[in-house]
């Protein structure tokens, strides 16, 4: 007994045909890509269960053209079907790739949620999920700076447990290293502020309080803000991914094995060599941000050297350069904090040792424009 009951056009479609009432014969006809528009496998199936009691489906596919993904897809839903209606896929008819790809497909069985297809989760629950992520990373924050601030101690008594060689290695980093990129974007801000400065202050004819300007401003702000940004983005992400890739090869379990702290012995380190070095790429950035500022003052306003190197000397003071520096250390000590924080939480993959830098660099960041907002409004109302 044989009864027709689907049909699509010639290009590409299929024939399923009902052979001794409980054999299915599907035959695949044209092309057979990710793109060819045809009814879903799951109501052609549906309609042929309703008309008869299958047992087993077979194919035909000596007219079938070009296939790719879409057929692999389309046979998976039948397998599917399949399997949920007791019915067995005879894959014998299949051209041998086909056959071969479909084995390894369904030699593996698929993961829960691999598919796309998430329900939308409501607003409240997001807003809990973030409170509670929250309040996690606030709760891992204050345990990492106990940690350091105990690790700390110990360094004071003598009895932290690190090399010194690191320490001399992460300076030479932290440090020498850093310099050229330092020197480019301080020079560079320099010209910028005195470039500004000189368009409005040349409508005055005030133009020798350039000098001023940007001896202040690189003095107590720009220079110590765009040493901490560029040693975040440099420094505090290179810090996150080698205590990442340690988490991801288990180093540090390895460290907590043998009883040594991981803290002391890696954390301790890059934070000292890097509120170290800070201050003192602080003073260097003021000082290239003062011969930007000299480039712009001596070639575009006809300002003599010596007017701007007295101009300048007569506006600043060691008060200045104080504010600065400490403001550099406070910096260093949070750049390093917010790197070595991000690589100790990192989790077990690649891709979350890049997660970690990336979240190290943002970290930084946030915390030098909110540390230097309240200790610029600390030391105005104090008056420094």
């Amino acid at each position: 007994m044989t009864d027709n009951l689907a049909t699509t056009d010639e290009p590409h479609g299929l024939k399923a045909t009902v052979v001794n009432l409980d054999t299915l014969l599907v035959e695949l006809y044209g092309s057979w890509q990710i793109n060819d528009d045809r009814q879903p496998a799951g109501n052609i199936l549906q309609t042929v269960q309703e008309k008869a009691d299958l047992r087993k489906i077979e194919f035909d596919t000596r007219k079938m053209g070009a296939w790719n993904s879409g057929l692999l897809t389309f046979l998976l839903n039948i397998h599917s079907y399949c399997t949920e209606h007791n019915i067995e896929m005879i894959r014998k008819g299949l051209p041998q790739g086909v056959e071969r790809i479909l084995s390894l497909a369904l030699a593996v069985p698929e993961k829960k949620d691999a598919r796309g297809d998430v329900k939308k989760t409501p607003l409240l629950e997001k807003v809990g999920a973030w409170t509670l992520d929250y309040v996690r990373t606030s709760a891992e924050m204050l345990s990492f700076i106990g940690e350091v601030c105990v690790a700390c101690l110990k360094m004071f008594k003598g009895s932290a447990r690190f090399r010194m060689s690191d320490l001399m290695l992460f300076i030479q980093q932290c440090g020498a290293q850093a310099l050229p990129i330092v020197t480019l974007i301080s020079l560079l801000v320099g010209l910028i502020l005195a470039f500004v400065g000189a368009v409005q202050l040349q409508m005055f004819g005030a133009q020798i309080y350039v000098a001023n300007l940007v001896a202040l401003a690189m003095a107590r702000e720009m220079g110590a803000m765009m040493t901490g940004i560029i040693m975040a983005g440099r420094t505090g992400a290179a810090f996150a991914a080698q205590l990442g890739t340690m988490q991801v090869n288990e180093e540090i379990d390895a460290f907590k094995t043998m009883g040594i702290n991981p803290v002391e012995f890696l954390v301790l380190p890059r934070m000292l060599a890097l509120v170290l070095m800070m201050p003192l790429l602080c003073l260097y950035a003021d000082l290239m941000g003062i011969i930007g500022g000299a480039v712009v003052s001596i070639g575009m306003l006809d300002i003599s050297a010596v007017e701007y190197y007295n101009q300048t000397k007569s506006s600043l003071n060691l008060a200045h350069f104080g504010v600065g520096v400490f403001k550099s250390a406070v910096f260093g000590v949070l750049v390093s904090v917010a790197g070595c924080l991000r690589g100790m939480q990192c989790g077990r993959s690649s891709s979350a040792v890049g997660d970690a830098a990336t979240s190290a660099v943002v970290t930084g960041i946030i915390f030098i424009i909110v540390s230097d907002a309240v200790m610029t409004v600390i030391f105005t109302i104090i008056g420094i």
